[in-house]
């Protein structure tokens, strides 16, 4: 596979598929197709590397291993030993699986994951009389089956833990945002180091983080040491080591400042010891303010991108709250450009400002909206249109 293109997906969350889509296109893969929280694509065994090292809104990276339709377990059983294990793992490696279901033909994923499980024991059994041990907290291979009516494709999840486990993060608040997420509000709201950024809001400091490693192009997981695909047979380490220094060899300077302010002390230590982590101290500047009673920290335009309490975890007074937001960003922050994301629909109406974009996310199981005011300076005399919601 290592020079060869073949079948590649990358999973991906509700809404990022046409980012997740771009990334790939700028990091060189072919025949990209947007799916639905998936995006396919072909790639060799280094891109597959280069994928899970670069891709800022893929949460894994899967390369299928075998296509069949079934019927019943026999069928799911005789697949699963077409397949040649030991030449992708070795029988001292621990393994799982993890089944998705849908249709008719089985109704349980742990039962489908089970037979799997037999089936691939049972070859290594035959052939070394002993067997690889099952681990379904922290496994070295990890396999997916994703089961729709009678069509089964299995395949090799190359990242292992969720790619937003990024490597840099030391503390974390009560409700962090996740890694992949925060990169992709960011990308949503067109980031790219133009103009100085601001999260007035910053908790554990995942956005300002994600900012700087996009304004810098420094890759999404270089501060990550652990994904599947080193535990496989084929890994070829000299290979990932000069994907690794290519992409470094791309990146560039920050010359304006992204600012990370909290009221909360403990926020604001969590933050500098997460960007002291990712090593970009240089670039970000963390201070303690309260967004509603402090002054904007420069003059010059800013790109504002923050996740405020929704009132699902952490309890607020959302209509004070949220029309606060709406009363310091008209204040203190004209001529900016201000993104929030918030599931609390009946709170956003609170802000009383305008929408220019509205984009229907998730974050985690609760539906959620993706706002941007254009805080324009004096009157503008033609509205921006509505986006549906």
């Amino acid at each position: 596979m290592k020079t060869e293109n073949r079948p590649l997906v990358a999973k991906t969350l509700y809404g990022f598929e046409p980012i997740l889509a771009k990334e790939l296109r700028q990091l060189g893969a072919i025949d990209v197709k947007e799916g639905n929280r998936v995006v396919t694509f072909k790639g060799d065994l280094g891109f597959v590397y280069k994928a899970n090292l670069c891709l800022r809104t893929a949460l894994n990276i899967l390369v299928p291993v075998k296509k069949a339709n079934i019927s019943n377990q026999a069928d799911l059983y005789r697949c699963m030993q077409e397949v040649d294990w030991p030449s992708i793992f070795s029988v001292d490696q621990t393994f799982a699986i993890q089944a998705t279901v849908f249709g008719s033909v089985f109704e349980h994923s742990l039962f489908v994951a089970q037979k799997a499980k037999d089936a691939i024991v049972d070859q290594f059994r035959l052939r070394f009389k002993k067997r690889p041990d099952v681990n379904t907290t922290d496994p070295d291979i990890r396999i997916q089956l994703h089961l729709v009516d009678d069509f089964l494709q299995i395949s090799m999840d190359s990242s292992g833990r969720s790619l937003h486990l990024r490597g840099y993060k030391q503390s974390t608040n009560i409700a962090p945002i996740n890694e992949v997420l925060a990169a992709g509000l960011l990308l949503h709201s067109h980031w790219s180091g133009l103009h100085e950024f601001l999260d007035p809001m910053c908790g554990s400091g995942t956005l300002a983080i994600e900012a700087a490693m996009i304004a810098c192009n420094i890759p999404a997981n270089i501060n990550r040491t652990r994904f599947a695909f080193k535990n496989w047979n084929n890994y070829d380490e000299d290979l990932f080591e000069t994907i690794v220094n290519a992409s470094l060899n791309k990146t560039i300077e920050h010359n304006k400042p992204i600012y990370a302010m909290d009221k909360a002390p403990s926020a604001v230590r969590k933050t500098q010891e997460n960007v002291n982590a990712a090593n970009l101290e240089d670039y970000i500047q963390v201070s303690r303010a309260d967004f509603f009673r402090s002054s904007r920290p420069t003059e010059n335009r800013l790109h504002l991108v923050f996740n405020p309490p929704y009132g699902e975890r952490l309890p607020i007074d959302y209509d004070i709250f949220y029309g606060k937001i709406g009363d310091t960003l008209k204040k203190e922050y004209t001529g900016c450009e201000a993104w929030f994301i918030s599931s609390n629909l009946e709170a956003i109406k609170h802000v009383g400002l305008r929408t220019s974009r509205k984009i229907k996310l998730f974050n985690g199981s609760l539906e959620s909206r993706l706002v941007c005011y254009q805080m324009y300076e004096g009157t503008k005399k033609k509205s921006a249109p509505r986006d549906s919601s």
